[in-house]
């Protein structure tokens, strides 16, 4: 099987029965043990239950079984989304020797339909970061430049499926986790509309803004992906009871003479020229398929990281009290303790980062008396009014179009200061705030040191609309190379020239 194939071909592949899922499952765990040392993506891989389901899926091939739609699939999950196997470490140490006693409803459903989980990928610790270096098991590295980060926080999914050691992976999308990484790793990464997708089983950062979601290769594998992850879960009383539409029917169906948004704000004079011509290029790429052009004013997003870094770390707080080191995870000497309290703030002094406890005191500063209205109901206020904003654009238009991020991959350790970092998501919070849909695709590259850094741009629509999203997603992708392109992560050097 070639590198960088899809899910569509590997599935078209075995049902053919040109190769066999124990053989995918082979090459797969032989390329991450060649290759991880240099990645640091994964942190734990599962051979003998990969082989154990690969067999059993030739097994219903010989017989002439109707196989699922990812059947034979090597698929890898972030750390924070719960198996009832392996490890679920969140990339923390509080959690190291965790084990849940459930799996999450995604992983249920991928492996429902045939995929196979091949392992676990490193992330920043419970999500919180947008570079994949706040691991406690260490940084993931980027494919196209090793001295370079993934992005965060899905950074170990997304430069797992750039270096092809995996077919596709799962990621979740708190600010931007999602598609921040797959723009710097050169991949499509997906954000649901919120409910789109069940929560259950995915470790709680920001439960009004978490969103589980896919990484993938192209747009037509990450509908795919989205088809099979969605739909109503009893589980999740926050997961809509809405019809799921055949994603990957639509996907090349013409769409009506669409009209995408472009919001000033979006090319600002910070972000990278690069990035910048990026996006210039797929609106001329857009504008001779017939599109219409249409720029866009919105004031209030200038707001969402502020707002964001309101919301989400107060969520952040009540959702981490459970870490005490009494029930699971962590816990201190107990002699080291003077009495119950004392227990818990050492234990989470010992298991919990710098980010996550910076995030926590964050949080617990704006819930607390004296500055809620201050700062926590202001932030829900200014959320409402960036939600109303949205609204009133996507009546003027299907879509709004811009950069995921307003840099390439920067350099590990490049971004040292917490708010340097947190402005990665200055194009990304809106989505989750406001609880639409997203999705980043490849749309070229920026020279930098002579290393070809991916570019990541961004289409957003109204909520539940992720039909339209593909659609156009994949009219940019079907016209454009840039998805074809991957790493030459082989070259013992670390050359990261364009490959094909």
């Amino acid at each position: 099987m070639d590198e960088g194939a899809t899910i569509r071909s590997l599935v078209g592949a075995l049902r053919r029965r040109e190769s066999t899922a124990v053989e995918l499952v082979d090459r797969y765990l032989q390329r991450i043990d060649r290759l991880n040392s240099s990645l640091n993506c994964f942190c734990e891989t599962y051979p003998e239950r990969a082989h154990a389901m690969a067999l059993q899926i030739d097994q219903q091939l010989a017989a002439g079984d109707e196989i699922g739609p990812l059947a034979g699939v090597p698929i890898a999950v972030k750390d924070n989304i719960v198996t009832d196997f392996g490890h679920t470490r969140c990339g923390s140490r509080f959690l190291e020797n965790y084990q849940s006693p459930y799996a999450s409803t995604a992983v249920k459903r991928l492996e429902q339909a045939g995929a196979i989980i091949i392992g676990k990928t490193n992330c920043d610790e419970f999500g919180m970061g947008s570079s994949t270096e706040h691991c406690a098991f260490g940084a993931a590295r980027n494919p196209w430049d090793i001295t370079r980060v993934p992005g965060g926080s899905s950074g170990g999914s997304a430069a797992a499926v750039a270096a092809d050691l995996c077919c596709a992976a799962l990621g979740s999308d708190t600010g931007g986790s999602i598609r921040q990484p797959a723009a710097f790793c050169g991949i499509v990464g997906a954000k649901p509309s919120y409910g789109r997708v069940s929560r259950y089983g995915l470790v709680a950062f920001g439960s009004s803004l978490d969103q589980i979601g896919p990484l993938a290769r192209t747009v037509q594998d990450a509908a795919l992906l989205l088809g099979v992850l969605a739909g109503v879960d009893r589980h999740d009383s926050t997961c809509a009871d809405r019809p799921v539409p055949d994603y990957v029917a639509q996907i090349d169906t013409p769409t009506k003479p669409i009209r995408i948004g472009v919001p000033k704000q979006f090319l600002s004079d910070d972000n990278d020229p690069g990035v910048n011509a990026a996006v210039r290029d797929a609106i001329a790429v857009y504008r001779s398929h017939g599109a219409a052009i249409i720029e866009i004013d919105l004031p209030l997003s200038e707001y969402g990281i502020a707002t964001y870094y309101v919301i989400a770390p107060a969520e952040a707080s009540s959702n981490l009290a459970r870490y005490d080191g009494i029930r699971y995870g962590r816990r201190a000497e107990l002699g080291s303790a003077d009495d119950l309290l004392d227990l818990y703030a050492r234990s989470r002094a010992e298991g919990f980062g710098p980010e996550v406890q910076r995030r926590i005191m964050l949080g617990t500063y704006v819930l607390s008396a004296g500055y809620y209205d201050a700062y926590y109901k202001r932030a829900l206020q200014v959320r409402r009014l960036i939600t109303e904003e949205l609204d009133a654009a996507f009546a003027q238009c299907d879509a709004l179009l811009g950069p995921t991020a307003p840099t390439v991959a920067f350099g590990l350790g490049e971004k040292a200061d917490p708010l340097s970092m947190y402005l990665c998501d200055v194009y990304t919070t809106i989505a989750n705030i406001a609880g639409i849909c997203a999705i980043s695709i490849p749309a070229g590259f920026v020279s930098i040191d002579g290393k070809q850094l991916p570019v990541g741009i961004q289409i957003q629509c109204k909520a539940f609309d992720e039909a339209t999203m593909f659609r156009i997603a994949r009219m940019f992708e079907a016209a454009t190379d840039h998805h074809t392109h991957r790493p030459d992560i082989d070259d013992p050097a670390g050359s990261t020239d364009v490959a094909r």
